[in-house]
């Protein structure tokens, strides 16, 4: 299974992401990681990743990584369905620290496209509303964006959350 949950703030991604995740390490007989890319940069945020924590399933494995997602999807390890919420925030962090967000997602798709195990990544759409006002936010956008065209293109399944309800559009995909 490899899977782009996308959608709005609030629209249930995480949730869908989960249950695709449940289902899939069911189906397939494998252990579930979750690979958490937040920081707790202040108390919200703090907060927030702690009622994410309390709300996922008991049977995900937690692995806290804000910045190295590619490295640690290529580091051997055992089959297993990879959840990894979320690639917004991970963008985030990475222009956050100075980093060259082309190469990080050049290495995170070389990583998607090269691991063996069956993955889920949650983003936020950050596309469909009006163009940002500044340049930092008009990169965020645009470097986050063409992730999403990229992975999607490596997905079986893409699925737009809203409302809490998953749309398929891979399979609902026009030709052109």
């Amino acid at each position: 299974m490899r899977a782009l949950v996308i959608g709005g703030a609030r629209s249930g991604k995480s949730r869908v992401a989960e249950d695709l995740a449940l289902k899939t390490a069911a189906r397939e007989g494998l252990p579930l990681v979750y690979v958490a890319t937040a920081e707790a940069l202040d108390d919200e945020m703090r907060e927030r990743i702690a009622r994410h924590r309390q709300s996922r399933d008991p049977n995900f494995q937690t692995v806290e990584e804000p910045l190295e997602v590619a490295a640690w999807l290529l580091a051997p390890s055992r089959p297993q369905v990879v959840l990894v919420d979320c690639l917004s925030l991970l963008m985030s962090n990475w222009l956050g620290k100075g980093m060259d967000e082309v190469a990080r997602a050049r290495e995170l798709l070389y990583a998607l496209q090269a691991t063996l195990q069956s993955w889920i990544v949650v983003s936020n759409e950050v596309g469909m509303g009006i163009v940002p006002g500044d340049p930092f936010s008009r990169r965020y956008r645009d470097a986050l964006g063409r992730l999403h065209q990229d992975i999607a293109a490596e997905a079986e399944r893409v699925y737009l959350t809203v409302a809490g309800i998953p749309l398929d559009v891979k399979a609902w995909q026009a030709e052109v």
